[in-house]
């Protein structure tokens, strides 16, 4: 009996998601943006099979008004890891979001990334989405996200001097890039609008990334691209500003920890964060 309610409830959110995906853009929502401050706002929403609600958050960030921030534990002299809220207190930042993935050595990014003049890793691996800040041209948007399949990192080297290289997850101009596939998890991710603001997201609930992608790309958020940041419990997002406190971690990631017990941020050594224009 139990298994068949499994089963049952298993083909109602695939019915859900199925209807989603073959009619995006649909998810009808009011849109809410609560303004924290000026360029900067946040707005949650509903997502099928969610186990929180709201599930999704998105943080929308003007790049004109405010300053996006690589910070990581190889270049600070921090000992050890810290949370993105830690991050955030200990550098006086008014949110971060997880950098991307790294290695076992729980200090190295996986892939190219760069600040200025320091080199966290100088590999450029098979992922295909770098986002980069910090125009070395005034002329330059101030936040851009690339395809590597459509220009070279040494052609982002040349013009902007921050670059982060992440798994894609969307395509230029919102075209979803994965495959459908049994693994899912917790996901935090880095977007651009049109207009080419920066997105901060975050979802606890786990979908495959093919899903979350449909889900994403039928919010109204304008989203055109986006890259994976992290899933699972290290997933996390944190902000602080004008009496508004979020602080939001993942918990489900196939094959690794699969539950929904997890209510704390785990401590990453590298993060993406803003500070406001002076």
């Amino acid at each position: 009996m139990i298994k068949r309610f499994e089963m049952a409830a298993k083909l109602s959110i695939s019915i859900l998601l199925l209807l989603l995906i073959c009619s995006r853009p649909c998810l009808s929502q009011d849109t809410v943006w609560q303004e924290i401050d000026k360029g900067i706002e946040v707005s949650r929403f509903k997502s099928p099979a969610a186990l929180v609600n709201p599930d999704i958050t998105v943080l929308r960030i003007n790049p004109a008004l405010w300053d996006m921030k690589l910070i990581t534990r190889a270049q600070s002299e921090e000992r050890f890891n810290l949370t993105a809220k830690e991050w955030c207190e200990k550098l006086n930042l008014t949110a971060a979001i997880n950098a991307g993935m790294f290695h076992q050595d729980y200090v190295r990014h996986v892939g190219y990334l760069k600040t200025r003049d320091f080199v966290h890793d100088s590999l450029v691996n098979q992922y295909k989405s770098v986002a980069a800040f910090d125009p070395l041209m005034p002329d330059l948007p101030r936040f851009r996200m690339f395809d590597l399949d459509e220009c070279s990192v040494d052609s982002i080297t040349r013009t902007y001097a921050t670059h982060v290289q992440n798994l894609r997850l969307i395509k230029r101009p919102g075209e979803n890039r994965w495959q459908q596939q049994e693994k899912k998890w917790s996901e935090a991710a880095l977007g651009e609008d049109s207009t080419g603001r920066i997105l901060f997201i975050i979802c606890r609930s786990p979908y495959s990334m093919y899903d979350l992608n449909e889900i994403l790309l039928s919010l109204p958020i304008d989203l055109i691209c986006a890259q994976h940041l992290e899933g699972g419990p290290e997933a996390q997002l944190y902000i602080r500003h004008n009496k508004t406190e979020i602080d939001l971690c993942g918990s489900f990631e196939t094959g690794y920890a699969e539950n929904d017990n997890n209510l704390q941020a785990w401590p990453i050594p590298n993060i993406i964060g803003i500070t406001k224009k002076k």
